[in-house]
């Protein structure tokens, strides 16, 4: 005979431990070591920012004393090598994924602004003289000061060769205007790898350089911080750059080489970002099914209605599937390979996959799930932000539909194929 329960349940009921999605056979695809690392960065973070993420959210505060202890543990640190204070061992890109998927499980914010500062110091790793490793690179991985990737424009989002904002060299510096804006960490950054256009004679892409630009320079200028639908805690900022004097020892690169850098964090950023997305899934996913097994309707739990069983049937799947596209992208990244359409699915299947899953979730818990009174409506605006950040998913299919074809043409021309197959 069931048993119904008759009192409503709150979400202090459940009994929800980390991780019920990632099942035995997807841990099998990681090393012993590697699983052993994601119990111990799941465990951390529930003890230590699980406590912090109510004042992020209701509060609207930068989770900036996360991010510092984030920092201090090493979890910036996996996708540099350690001779400028990394912990890179050859799987440091999938080892930041299983970072940002447990980080964002348990708070969307916290991981944004962590995946922002790992991003800005990418182009300075990977371009940046050893003058700027010491000075910018080590206190982002320590925790030190707060990092930001500033790329997207008012006029230039997705096509970057609008980029309006110009830096002219003058002697031993060079002077920046313009503006820039949808900033992850923007104004609370205190290092902001910059891009700007140095030569307007050419294509912007062959006119383009980096910079890192710091937040106390004089014609820095904060304009807005954006209200969002989603990631309350997060600083979206609309920035500004009024005949600021940039160093010219700031110059990550060489100059006008900039889309060189700008397109080499790619695979990186899309590729954690997806580690983010599937994060937000998994708890949406993990609420959803412990609900599922003590909401009683017509005298049985629902998740033994068909409808609402296919529905969790789904979602475990389109999860497992987004993490196997966005670990075969690490696992390139890592191996110092192309990732360019690998990573580019990762992302535009894992980001569409959390909002449809976020969108289930909340779909099974009802009326309940509308409220606050459950996280799933926090991960359901979170989640949708993903679409658009690090690369819209328009544009990532159109890379992907690009690469198939640029490969199915090589392929034609090499067989001699002149007629359809």
């Amino acid at each position: 005979m069931k048993v119904e329960r008759l009192t409503p349940i709150e979400y202090t009921d459940l009994i929800l431990p980390q991780g019920y999605s990632v099942s035995e056979e997807s841990l099998w695809l990681f090393t012993e070591e590697e699983n052993s690392f994601r119990s111990e960065v799941r465990a951390l973070f529930g003890k230590e920012i699980v406590p912090m993420t109510q004042q992020f959210e209701k509060n609207n505060v930068f989770p900036r004393k996360a991010l510092q202890l984030i920092a201090k543990k090493g979890y910036l640190r996996y996708p540099f090598p350690k001779k400028w204070g990394g912990l890179n061992e050859g799987n440091g890109v999938t080892k930041d994924f299983i970072i940002s998927e447990e980080l964002a499980s348990i708070s969307p914010v916290t991981s944004t602004a962590r995946v922002a500062t790992m991003l800005c110091g990418i182009p300075i790793c990977r371009f940046g003289s050893d003058y700027q490793k010491e000075k910018f690179l080590k206190p982002l991985l320590l925790g030190e000061k707060i990092g930001a990737i500033v790329i997207t424009e008012p006029n230039a989002g997705s096509d970057t060769a609008r980029m309006q904002t110009i830096a002219i060299r003058e002697e031993k510096h060079f002077i920046l205007n313009g503006e820039k804006r949808f900033i992850t960490n923007g104004g609370e950054a205190e290092v902001n790898s910059t891009f700007a256009i140095t030569d307007r004679s050419v294509h912007p892409h062959k006119g383009m350089s980096c910079f890192v630009v710091e937040k106390d320079m004089e014609g820095f200028e904060i304009v807005e911080h954006y209200d969002l639908l989603g990631m309350r805690g997060a600083r979206n900022g609309y920035l500004r750059f009024r005949n600021m004097k940039v160093p010219a020892e700031n110059l990550v690169g060489m100059e006008n080489l900039g889309f060189r850098v700008l397109l080499d964090e790619l695979d990186i950023e899309r590729t954690v970002i997806a580690g983010e997305a599937i994060g937000h899934a998994r708890r949406a996913y993990e609420i959803a099914l412990e609900y599922s097994l003590l909401r009683v309707q017509f005298h049985q739990p629902i998740s033994e209605f068909e409808a609402v069983s296919f529905k969790i049937a789904e979602m475990h799947t389109k999860i497992e599937a987004a993490r196997l596209l966005a670990l075969k992208a690490a696992r390139l990244v890592d191996a110092d390979r192309s990732a360019s359409m690998e990573a580019a699915e990762a992302k535009m299947f894992a980001t569409n996959m959390s909002v449809e899953v976020c969108n289930e979730a909340l779909q099974i818990l009802g009326g309940i799930g509308y409220t606050t009174k459950f996280p799933v409506e926090q991960y359901y605006r979170d989640a949708r932000m993903m679409k658009i950040a690090g690369g819209t998913t328009e544009i990532q299919t159109y890379l992907i539909a690009r690469e198939l074809i640029r490969d199915a043409k090589k392929k034609r021309k090499e067989w001699n194929q002149t007629e359809p197959f």
